[in-house]
């Protein structure tokens, strides 16, 4: 896969913006994270709807199926974070996230009983899958942001190393198929960006006094490997809904779902490395 310079220019301008946009909502305050989250989710569920139209355009979706989706996933979010802060973050984890998720599920029910047809049921059902995938998710990452900043930052740095380092790698020596799915993916730029990844959180975790090198090595880990699976899962879904990215949110990157795909598969499995066995 011979490396493009104009897509990789226009890439990398529009990542630039993209990462400023990232790091201020990372870095600046626990508000600011709340509302790039809740961005993030309102615009992954909106094409995550979108891609399911396309996939099966024989389920019956409303055109208000979308807003209480995304009105869905705020709820998951919000409440959580304000009893974070309310219990000033020594709230137990499951019932903080039971309460955001609770009302969501009358409202699936009520919605799939107001009509009785079954494409109708489909659509339903590919919305909650749509709660599972993107805002639980995200949720788990909002919930690593509470109980130390530098984790979702880390996991999110490592994510881009990986991605990064795997198409410049695979640019330049990448030549065996990784997967059908997304032919151009190569085993030479997965496992390139993986062992890069790696290397930089060995050389990180060396020098930091939060954690464990361990630790380090195990979310990079996380961002590598279940970032990858992520990164295959939207491939396929793109497949099947026969577009070549979920949005045109930016240039060179397709939508956000095609930015955060490895985002929503790996934070669920760091989530739990950090919160269980992370001190």
């Amino acid at each position: 896969m011979p490396l493009n310079l104009p897509t990789f220019y226009k890439r990398t301008g529009s990542a630039i913006v993209f990462a400023i946009i990232m790091l201020g909502g990372l870095l600046w305050n626990d508000w600011a994270f709340l509302g790039l989250v809740c961005i993030i989710c309102s615009l992954c569920l909106w094409e995550y709807c979108k891609l399911m139209q396309r996939i099966d355009k024989e389920a019956y979706w409303p055109k208000w199926l979308p807003i209480v989706l995304i009105v869905a996933g705020l709820i998951i979010l919000i409440p959580a974070f304000f009893l974070n802060h309310l219990f000033d973050s020594s709230y137990p984890d499951w019932p903080v996230r039971l309460w955001g998720v609770l009302p969501v599920l009358p409202a699936i029910l009520l919605l799939a009983g107001a009509l009785a047809k079954r494409t109708y049921l489909v659509a339903v059902i590919q919305s909650f899958g749509g709660i599972l995938y993107i805002a639980l998710s995200l949720l788990l990452l909002l919930n690593m942001r509470m109980q130390d900043m530098i984790l979702p930052i880390a996991l999110i740095l490592m994510i881009w190393t990986n991605d990064t380092m795997a198409y410049l790698v695979g640019s330049f020596i990448g030549k065996t198929p990784f997967s059908t799915i997304s032919p151009k993916k190569t085993w030479e730029g997965t496992i390139g960006g993986a062992l890069l990844t790696i290397i930089g959180a060995v050389v990180y975790g060396y020098f930091s006094h939060r954690y464990t090198l361990i630790d380090w090595v195990v979310l990079a880990l996380c961002a590598t490997i279940a970032g990858t699976m992520g990164d295959l899962l939207e491939s396929k879904l793109k497949r099947m809904a026969d577009v070549k990215d979920s949005g045109a949110i930016m240039p060179g990157h397709g939508g956000a779902l095609d930015r955060f795909d490895s985002l929503l598969v790996a934070a669920p499995f760091a989530y739990v490395y950090a919160n269980y066995f992370m001190k």
